[in-house]
């Protein structure tokens, strides 16, 4: 078995086509685009690596690529946390211990090598990027913010030492009719704190507020764990990514004198579009996202963000409830939930109060070096 650095064309290519590879009868796999996948690879075109160090490596065995691994040291969460963390990042392997074995090897001796104490994953460059190892839930489609990995993967990483350090959990809702006590109490949060409810109904009049978003996100996620502050270089970037896919009617602000203070973001699933479109935009890619994207059954909840000096107002209630009823005015009957950390007890009490099913489970595991 040989141990590649990923350096050149071919090998990106190799990298992230080894995916493709393990998963290619998996119905329940979600492929990326393949070029998103090169620009994150890419030092010149991710301005994360301003504030990030990273190596990849792919493992080969009979001359066929098996296994792949990556390594980041985020340098500004290290400063949040005052401890030298390193990532693993983008694992994927056949069933093989010698072949994870030696993934891990690799990996942990370059950040030993950087000077790191503990190293945990699976993460990426920042919590926007791919976060978790999936444990739990093999059977459900996931969303384009979410992770699928083959069963055998966790059962590889517990033997190599790795301990559970943070679980995140997904919800699937059932949409119904918003109840009229809810509809009432957030029309009483809204008049007795004088705040203004912002629906798009056009791209371009989002575009305004993109930056203040992620401001805010910044913000309202610095507490958690595996977040660090987005630069404004990396916020432009990011904007622009989304700002393509994005759809304006499902997306809410919620003003207070001219200044944003909590959002929600719902984005119509985009999972079956990208497995028709298998990794590639064009030339068909784009017609089964646009297509996706005009009559939509599921949606997918991003992101929702409240300003931390605003938290005990409610906003919550009231961007459900504004989402709420734009999915059901165009025929929306689930959603699909992002990740949660399953000690963030009250939002889980708040998805709980609708008809749903806790279906998947992602784990951040971590190690001492």
């Amino acid at each position: 078995m040989e141990i590649k650095t990923v350096e050149t064309k071919k090998d990106i290519s190799n990298f992230i086509n080894l995916a493709f590879y393990l998963y290619r009868d998996n119905p329940y796999w979600v492929p990326p685009i393949k070029t998103d996948e090169i620009k994150q690879l890419n030092r010149d075109k991710n301005p994360a690596f301003a504030f990030c160090d990273a190596r990849f490596w792919t493992a080969w065995k009979d001359r066929k690529c098996v296994g792949r691994i990556g390594a980041i040291i985020n340098e500004l969460y290290n400063k949040k946390v005052g401890k030298k963390m390193g990532r693993f990042s983008r694992v994927e392997f056949i069933d093989d211990e010698e072949v994870s074995a030696k993934l891990f090897e690799v990996a942990e001796n370059w950040l030993k090598e950087k000077g790191m104490e503990a190293v945990h994953g699976p993460l990426g460059f920042t919590n926007l990027d791919n976060q978790g190892l999936l444990i739990e839930g093999f059977d459900f489609l996931p969303s384009i913010a979410s992770v699928y990995h083959h069963p055998y993967m966790q059962n590889h990483i517990k033997k190599l030492g790795y301990a559970k350090e943070n679980d995140w959990l997904e919800f699937r809702l059932t949409i119904e009719e918003v109840p009229e006590k809810a509809q009432r109490l957030a029309e009483i949060i809204k008049k007795r704190n004088r705040l203004e409810v912002v629906q798009f109904q056009k791209r371009k009049d989002m575009k305004v507020y993109l930056r203040g978003v992620f401001h805010l996100l910044n913000k309202s996620f610095a507490d958690l764990p595996y977040v660090a502050t987005f630069p404004d270089n990396l916020i432009d970037s990011l904007a622009e990514k989304y700002f393509k896919i994005l759809s304006p009617k499902y997306i809410f602000v919620i003003k207070k004198q001219r200044k944003v203070i909590a959002f929600i973001v719902g984005l119509p699933s985009l999972s079956e579009a990208m497995q028709k479109a298998k990794g590639k935009m064009f030339p068909f890619g784009v017609f089964y996202i646009i297509k996706a994207m005009k009559h939509p059954e599921v949606m997918d909840l991003l992101l929702t963000g409240v300003d931390p000096d605003y938290q005990k107002l409610g906003l919550p209630a009231i961007l459900i409830n504004e989402l709420q009823h734009a999915m059901l005015a165009n025929g929306v009957k689930f959603v699909e939930t992002t990740g949660m950390f399953e000690t963030n007890q009250k939002g889980i009490t708040h998805w709980k109060s609708y008809k749903h099913i806790q279906h998947k489970r992602r784990r951040c595991f971590v190690k001492e070096l």
